[in-house]
């Protein structure tokens, strides 16, 4: 990664005003390279105000408003061509709560200048997960291991949303094509990548659940999840995801 190249870190939001301005001064004096484009969705608790207040003190904060809350898929779809008309070379998802860890962001950079989509996996060394109650911890490796199973992708961690792709890699997926959202979303981001040939890594982290705000899981999102898989790989099948 040369001193010309330059990545882009995208936090969707939706009620996130305790963690947006303490996530965004992490994360800037990381890298000179960094930048950031907050993805508001018309957070009723000020989220969108603050974002505006840190875009007016530092350049290298953006915000895209959002009108209505339509999931994390739709948010990161509208961040990924935000950042591909302005030509940023790297393209980070990461949630802005903390519980991706801003110390991670070296690891991904380092490893992004031999790979196409790099991955923070919670469960590459074993389980490296905090704070989930074991119900949901079950739910979610498991969900990985169906995933596996099910598309054939070859990730321990799949619905992982801590990633980092090369500008070329979205660039070659039919982003209005990305119907998924939540964890169903991160399946299909990586298998697209994975069925164009990109090369994919993955890097342990450790997954620390948000200390402040409320979590955005819900039903909805893990009945996608399952009936998504199966959509993915019929996909598959018929050359849909290529």
């Amino acid at each position: 990664m040369t001193h010309t190249q330059r990545a882009l870190i995208i936090f969707p939001t939706y009620n996130e005003r305790d963690n947006i301005e303490k996530i965004v001064h992490a994360v800037l004096p990381l890298d000179p390279r960094i930048n950031v484009l907050i993805v508001d969705d018309n957070s009723p608790d000020g989220t969108g105000e603050i974002a505006d207040k840190l875009a007016a003190e530092e350049s290298k904060v953006n915000v895209l408003h959002r009108e209505n809350k339509e999931g994390l898929g739709r948010a990161y779809i509208a961040g990924f061509k935000w950042a591909i008309e302005r030509e940023f070379d790297f393209i980070f998802e990461m949630d802005a709560d903390f519980s991706h860890g801003p110390q991670y962001i070296k690891d991904f950079l380092r490893e992004i200048t031999d790979h196409d989509l790099v991955i923070g996996s919670r469960y590459i060394t074993g389980v490296n997960v905090i704070n989930w109650p074991i119900g949901r911890l079950l739910l979610s490796y498991y969900a990985n291991v169906y995933t596996r199973i099910v598309t054939g992708v070859p990730l321990r961690d799949a619905t992982g949303g801590f990633k980092c792709f090369r500008r070329e890699v979205l660039e070659k997926i039919d982003l209005d094509q990305v119907k998924a959202s939540g964890y169903s979303f991160q399946i299909e981001m990586s298998m697209r990548a994975w069925k164009k040939g990109f090369r994919l890594k993955e890097i342990p982290i450790v997954f620390v659940d948000r200390v402040v705000g409320t979590s955005k899981m819900s039903k909805k999102i893990m009945r996608e999840a399952i009936w998504m898989v199966w959509l993915l790989r019929l996909k598959s099948m018929f050359g849909k995801l290529d």
